[in-house]
């Protein structure tokens, strides 16, 4: 099951209401944790950490299946390139790996992509549509058959690549160098990117660049000497802040069963295993 994503003026994706009730096994403690006395000690073991990053392979693979857990009830992200519906949230079509809409920029962007690496795609005559109804929730000129067509399109790997290429470009790159450069660890850099891909990064008040505009107010971050686990907290208030700006996203236990739960238990690193619920299934990584 699919939820509304980003919001943003223009990329608004899709956007889970529940997300991930975590449950920690064998999580050791880090010297990011609370409790580190050791200033010297607790910066360059955040500064190592920032230095493997959530772009690691391994890492991003948990990244990704902790949010198909709850988008798609499933772990497996890479069976969704072919998903697409209307979930009824004023976005239009909502569709692929990281929920690009149809009303809100993001898969047009996607599909312009793809028709500039392989011209005369499938996809590419719904372009002037695409165009036409961005801003809008409405399928003029897509329907009857643009959902057929976009499951054919992702049987080609061109198109699953220019999936992964915008979703990097546009949420994963920019929240996992924004958190390396904050001097946060894997989980914070996750928390970045889980923000970014639900609220955008445009000029409104819930998004990304604003929600940390509010946790910058309340505390510092690793890189301006602050504490990791202060500051992540601070974070996440702003996090809760925002999300209960839009009832779409007003249920916030993606935030306190899950994200939190990893920060009270020292987990600054993703250590697996992992085991979590998302809508009562159990999930399990590691």
């Amino acid at each position: 099951m699919h939820a509304p994503h980003k919001h943003t003026a223009r990329r608004i994706g899709l956007a889970p209401r529940v997300l991930l009730g975590l449950a920690l096994v064998a999580v050791p403690a880090t010297a990011g944790a609370a409790g580190a006395t050791d200033h010297s000690a607790a910066q360059v073991s955040s500064a190592a950490r920032a230095a493997t990053g959530l772009d690691d392979p391994a890492k991003k693979e948990i990244a990704m299946q902790l949010v198909s857990s709850a988008e798609n009830s499933s772990l497996d992200w890479k069976a969704q390139y072919k998903y697409i519906e209307d979930i009824d949230d004023d976005r239009g079509y909502t569709a692929g790996i990281i929920g690009f809409c149809s009303g809100t920029g993001d898969m047009l962007d996607l599909v312009e992509l793809y028709t500039q690496r392989k011209p005369g795609n499938v996809l590419a005559k719904y372009l002037p549509a695409l165009r036409k109804v961005d801003g809008t929730p409405s399928h003029e000129g897509l329907d009857p058959n643009f959902t057929r067509d976009w499951q054919k399109a992702a049987q080609d790997s061109a198109f699953r690549k220019a999936q992964d290429d915008e979703r990097d470009r546009v949420y994963f790159n920019p929240a996992v160098n924004r958190g390396k450069s904050d001097g946060i660890g894997v989980l914070g850099q996750f928390m970045y990117y889980d923000a970014i891909v639900m609220h955008g990064d445009g000029g409104d008040s819930t998004s990304f660049t604003n929600i940390r505009k509010k946790a910058l107010a309340k505390a510092k971050p690793p890189a301006q000497g602050g504490d990791e686990v202060k500051y992540l907290n601070a974070f996440l208030d702003a996090r809760v802040w925002a999300m209960k700006q839009e009832a779409a996203h007003e249920d916030t236990s993606r935030v306190d069963t899950a994200q939190r739960v990893f920060l009270r238990k020292g987990n600054l690193d993703l250590r697996t295993p992992l085991e979590w619920k998302v809508y009562g299934d159990s999930y399990r990584i590691g």
